[in-house]
This record gives structure tokens, sequence and C-alpha cells, in this order.
């Protein structure tokens, strides 16, 4: 009997501790798109070390197996099995180095190589990977040949845990070259407020661009059509990939453009999340800084100016903004 007592005590305590979950201090991000957002590079040593335990991924593909819809220290990879580093990496660790210590950070990446918008569109999904190659169809399996409806899933069961506040998105190489392109983005975003009851004031869609003309981007003329995403979306913002440097093919990042990337993400991010009132570390201050003062960024390099994000000015971490 008393053994008995001590186990449901221990069952109480267990229920106890997911109902004690502050769910305000939990930010849910979901992350969809093509294979820069799976992820192209190879993850460093420096990329899957000092991972902070606040950083949290979702597992949701088929080869994850029994783990699915579990949560994890988000060490590379994100998106599954066999992916790379991708933007998300650096936007989680931003965010948690800049938000006041007792957040969490929690993404759901859902995103497949080489697909179009239209993969994410339930009405569209089912014929578009029918006409694809064979590849394409065995990433789409992963996730039962319906990547949105994973997504929803995911995300419903993360909703235990936090509060949906962003959506990411990176895709467009292969389709983002037209007005339907734009409008498709906008009923895949549409779709996600309404499925999962959000408020569309509370959860900005982040769209970054492809590699950028700078840097010899093969689908670089993307980018025109990304930039209008605000003009049919207003709560959509375009994150700038230039000077992010690319891989050897020029289409997709490499390992320091993601980072850089990712870090843009986090810095938008971070800027709307504090105009809503959301808690920052008391070493991060807003600053609006004279160009003579001394500045580094976070890895203690020298910089010849301010740019958009964290970094040290005059002795101190701030957010910087223009």
């Amino acid at each position: 009997m008393r053994r008995f007592c001590v186990f449901m005590v221990l069952v109480a305590l267990a229920v106890s501790s997911v109902h004690a979950i502050d769910k305000e201090k939990n930010l849910i991000f979901l992350c969809i798109g093509q294979s820069n957002m799976e992820g192209n590079a190879t993850p460093e040593s420096q990329d899957k070390t000092g991972v902070s335990t606040h950083f949290k991924k979702m597992y949701v593909a088929n080869s994850d197996g029994d783990n699915i819809y579990h949560w994890a220290t988000a060490v590379p990879p994100l998106a599954r099995k066999n992916t790379g580093l991708t933007p998300v990496d650096y936007f989680g660790r931003y965010l948690v180095d800049s938000l006041a210590k007792d957040y969490y950070v929690r993404v759901i990446v859902v995103a497949i190589a080489g697909c179009s918008i239209k993969i994410f569109l339930p009405d569209k999904c089912e014929d578009y990977i029918k006409g694809e190659a064979d590849w394409m169809q065995n990433i789409a399996a992963e996730y039962d040949n319906n990547p949105y409806e994973r997504l929803i899933t995911a995300a419903k069961e993360a909703q235990k845990y936090g509060n949906i506040r962003g959506v990411l998105l990176h895709q467009g190489e292969t389709d983002a070259y037209s007005d339907e392109w734009l409008n498709n983005v906008k009923k895949v975003y549409v779709n996600i407020i309404r499925d999962l009851e959000l408020n569309v004031n509370d959860v900005p869609l982040l769209a970054g661009e492809v590699v950028n003309a700078d840097q010899n981007g093969q689908c670089a003329g993307a980018n025109t059509t990304i930039n209008k995403l605000p003009n049919v979306l207003k709560t959509a913002y375009v994150i700038s990939s230039k000077g992010c440097p690319a891989g050897a093919d020029n289409l997709h990042f490499s390992v320091e453009g993601y980072r850089e990337l990712g870090k843009r993400y986090g810095a938008k991010m971070f800027q709307i999340l504090k105009e809503k009132g959301v808690a920052t570390r008391s070493s991060v201050e807003s600053h609006e800084a004279s160009h003579s003062d001394i500045i580094y960024d976070l890895s203690g390099r020298k910089l010849d100016a301010p740019t958009i994000g964290l970094q040290i000015i005059g002795g101190k971490k701030v957010y910087y903004a223009e």
C-alpha cells in the first residue's frame, strides 16, 4: 500500500510539472521551406556544442521513430536526419541569448528540398508530389506525403507547452517568380492562422531572401518577388541575405551564410517580441550608437560600423536598431 501511495505521488508530481509550464515563457516558431530551410551545409563542431537547453527542437519526421513529437535540445540537424545547418539554428541561439533567462525557444522544422510552395497547400500537395522526382517523393514520405498536415499536427502538440509566436519561411528558389507564389504563400500563412486558431497580429511571417546577387546566387531573381510579400501580407517581414556567403553551388548558403542569415532572422524577431513586451536580458539594451563607438560582434571581432542586432558597443551588450 505504501509503495502504491508513493507511486501515485510521483504520478501527481509528473502531471503537475506539465501543468506548471509557463506557456508565455515558451515561444514556438514554425519553420517551413525547401533545401536552405532543411540546411545544406554540414554543421561544424562549433555548431554542435554549447547549445542551450532553453533552445528546443521537435522531432517531426517518420524516420525519427519513437521520438516523433518529442522535444530535444536543438543540436543540428533540426529538420530531420541527414540534413544540415539551417538558419533556424542561429535564429534560436540568437533569441535565447537575447531574451530573459527564463524563456524557452522551441522550433518545428518541416522542409523539403527542391519543393514548390504548393507542397504546403493541402488541395495541391497530392498532385504536385506525384509529378516530382523519386528523391523528392522520398522526402515527402517522411511527412506521410502531406507536409502541411504534419506541421499542423506537430504545432498542436507544441501548443501544450507554449504559444506560437512566428512563422519562418525560406522557400522560393523553385517558384518565387510570379504573383502566384505570393498568393500561395499568403494562403499557407492564412491556413496556419486558421487551423491553429491564432491571432494574426501575434504571429508574424519572416521570409528570408535566397542567396543574393552579391554572392552570385543562381536564383537571386526570386528575391524581387520575395520582397513583395509585405505588399500582400501586412504581417510579413523580409530578411535580407545580402552579404551572407554562398556555398560552392551558389544556390545554397555556406555554414557562415547560414549562421549570419539565422542571426538576422533572430534580430528581426527579437525586435518584434521586444516591442510586444517580451522580457529581454538585463544586459541587453536598445541603443542608438554613435559611429565613433568601439564596436565588436559577439565573437569579439571588431566592426567598422554597427549593424542591426546584438553586438558589443561601448563595452556593453546591446541591441542596435537603425
